[in-house]
């Protein structure tokens, strides 16, 4: 009975390995096929409208390929600000748009217009802070975003106009062009002076920067 249940428990121990062994494999098979890509497509990692934040001349960019509606974004925020606060010289953020929730198309339009207002992060900040009240993927409310974007300081007339013009549409349509061409299937998705993450996670992102940090130094 003994013999048995060892026996068993090692077809177990194996199966799970092989499995583990193959996701692994899968991984970096996945990862390196998005490398060749980006390399093979750099143009389309930062756009003249990508909205940038830290200093330009950074000798680090963090490209995030972002949803406002996606709580894991919510999350990595304050993670990728701590990162630019601790190399506040070498480091950016360039935010592109990756709408994949429903109605967030509506709040990059909102935070875009807030752009022309001066007033991007601190609406991107507020938005991102009540994301539980609008962004309920049950429920989802977007309208709702307006008037947080009004305590933070927006004009929202000026931000409904801004809102309608046709280069929002087009810079929208253009990030979505850009992720789906770079094979972005998630938010965030993260490139870090045109590599990808080995495997995703905040420890993972910080590594990287590090690294890309300490190359630029030398």
């Amino acid at each position: 009975m003994n013999t048995k249940k060892l026996a068993v428990g090692g077809i177990l121990i194996l199966v799970v390995a092989a499995f583990a062994l193959g996701v692994s494999l899968y991984r970096k098979q996945t990862q390196s096929a998005q490398d060749q890509t980006v390399r093979a497509e750099q143009k389309r990692l930062v756009r003249m409208h990508s909205p940038v934040l830290g200093p330009q001349g950074a000798p680090v960019t963090i490209v995030e390929f972002f949803d406002p509606a996606c709580e894991t974004c919510r999350a990595f925020y304050p993670i990728v600000k701590s990162l630019m606060a601790k190399y506040p010289d070498d480091v950016r953020l360039v935010i592109r748009y990756a709408p994949f929730h429903q109605g967030s198309d509506q709040v990059v339009k909102l935070l875009e217009a807030a752009k022309r207002q001066g007033k991007y992060q601190a609406v991107l900040e507020a938005v991102l802070q009540a994301q539980p009240t609008w962004a309920d993927h049950g429920r989802p409310n977007p309208d709702l975003t307006f008037e947080i974007a009004k305590a933070a300081g927006l004009d929202i007339e000026r931000a409904r106009e801004d809102m309608a013009r046709p280069e929002m549409q087009a810079l929208l349509a253009q990030d979505v062009k850009d992720l789906t061409a770079l094979q972005v299937s998630r938010t965030p998705t993260f490139f870090v002076n045109g590599r990808s993450l080995p495997t995703f996670g905040p420890d993972q992102l910080a590594a990287l920067v590090a690294e890309e940090v300490a190359k630029a130094k030398r």
